[in-house]
């Protein structure tokens, strides 16, 4: 049995900082939506009698795309094990790490949900989450298929906390009449360097989409910064701790990295000039009227881009079928930026399910677990293309099936093979750190700091980290 309960969602997701060099995969769209019962709140995980490996277990998520992609393998895993049942429940981003630490406290968590790097070191640090390595020996599951994401849920402790289900990375999402509109060919977009100089081929690409309201574009004389009827990109200022959406694919390509270690760093590494040079060149791009300004749309960077009021937006994968459904709008996708050196660097992130030390069923939840990170569930959810699987072979039916409906990933797989993707540092204190650091990169990129700002993110940063 499958019942859903969702609210209002905010597709969020994180990363991390070594360099991939996993094999090659790929992604698909969503395709038909499934059919979900009743909508109900479904009573916490840990709930109800029975023995670890039998009885009624939760799983959550904080995507409501998901939630019925991987829905869809629940009546197929009650079927091959009619003693254990399912019930998914997905929350908006923010409510969803809410009601999970609440659920700790109150001791009713689900006993297992999909869970985010950010979060895992300080659940692990609170006894929150059950290590998967004797289930892992016990039930033979072969962790070898998993081709991203195994290194950083194991912990520092040693222990495995999670089984990576998915990863992603950030791209170009664009319209293509206004390209064309603009002279530009799919090769200018497909192929962008920057710098933070003076913007690279990027900058004139950006320039050239913007156009203001006598039709001025934003490389001619005469452009009108202060009345613009379409920004050649959305602003890429913000966006948290590690900014994946936006300006980590640029600060990255200057040879910046997040942490000075790849996991359990001792700062972030803010007050870097590199890091500073990119985003005084992303702030200037609202202040030069060639985006909006941080803030300046309520709209997402979907209705953005479908509404005309940017050409191109920064975009994660998981977006894909998203920005594809847009009406009246010819999507492309284009890979990030390339940096002086020629190369890419986009940020990429696996998410993982995670078992509760609480639940009462905990053999159940790691069959439903390890059965979601096989290659039959992954078959299944992948179809939708609303996430890219973990298992390379299933990779290969999403992108297959996402092509079939005219969405072509390649421009993030192809940052997989090439081993241009890299991952945000594993640190402990990932809320505390971004209710810290999140409002000054906000007040950056709005304009009500300035570079001193830097160094007390910095500083903070060695702080919460220290702890």
């Amino acid at each position: 049995m499958i019942t859903v309960d969702r609210h209002r969602t905010r597709a969020t997701r994180g990363s991390r900082s070594h360099r991939s060099s996993t094999p090659a995969r790929t992604l698909l769209a969503l395709g038909g939506a499934a059919t979900l019962l009743a909508l109900s709140a479904c009573g916490a995980g840990g709930a109800g009698d029975g023995d670890a490996a039998t009885g009624t277990i939760q799983w959550w998520t904080w995507d409501d795309k998901q939630a019925v992609s991987w829905g869809k393998c629940v009546e197929p895993f009650e079927q091959a094990n009619p003693g254990i049942e399912v019930k998914v429940q997905q929350y908006a981003w923010d409510d969803y790490w809410t009601k999970l630490t609440a659920g700790f406290v109150a001791g009713n968590a689900p006993d297992t949900f999909m869970n985010h790097t950010s979060n895992y070191p300080e659940f692990v640090d609170q006894g929150q989450l059950l290590p998967l390595d004797d289930l892992i020996e016990e039930s033979g599951y072969d962790v070898g298929q998993l081709g991203v994401g195994v290194d950083t849920w194991t912990y520092s402790d040693g222990a495995t906390y999670g089984l990576p289900k998915d990863w992603a990375t950030v791209g170009f999402f664009y319209d293509k009449a206004k390209l064309a509109d603009a002279g530009l060919t799919e090769d200018d977009v497909q192929n962008m360097t920057w710098n933070p100089d003076d913007g690279g081929t990027f900058e004139k690409v950006v320039a050239r989409l913007t156009v203001d309201e006598n039709g001025v574009r934003g490389d001619e004389p005469g452009f009108d910064k202060e009345n613009v009827a379409t920004y050649g990109i959305n602003s890429l200022g913000s966006n948290g701790i590690n900014g994946q959406d936006t300006w980590a694919n640029f600060a990255s390509t200057t040879g910046w990295e997040l942490g000075d270690k790849d996991s359990f760093p001792t700062t972030f590494r803010y007050e870097d000039e590199r890091f500073v040079q990119t985003a005084k060149y992303l702030r200037g791009l609202g202040e030069r009227g060639l985006s909006p300004v941080e803030g300046q749309f309520t709209l997402g960077p979907a209705e953005q881009l479908g509404t005309g009021s940017v050409a191109m937006v920064s975009g994660g994968s998981w977006y894909a079928t998203t920005f594809f459904a847009l009406d009246g709008v010819d999507v492309g996708i284009a890979p990030s930026v390339q940096g002086e050196d020629g190369q890419r660097a986009g940020l990429s992130n696996s998410n993982a399910d995670s078992v509760w030390a609480g639940s009462k069923h905990p053999e159940a939840a790691f069959k439903w677990v390890a059965y979601m990170n096989s290659p039959e569930c992954q078959d299944i959810a992948g179809a939708d293309g609303t996430f890219f699987p973990s298992i390379d072979a299933s990779m290969e039916k999403t992108q297959a099936a996402l092509l079939d409906q005219g969405i072509d990933v390649t421009p993030y797989t192809q940052q997989f093979v090439d081993g241009t993707l890299f991952e945000t540092p594993v640190f402990a204190g990932g809320q505390k750190m971004g209710s810290a650091i999140s409002p000054l990169m906000e007040g950056y990129f709005t304009g009500q700091r300035e570079d001193d700002v830097f160094a007390e993110m910095d500083e903070l940063s060695r702080e919460i980290l220290a702890e």
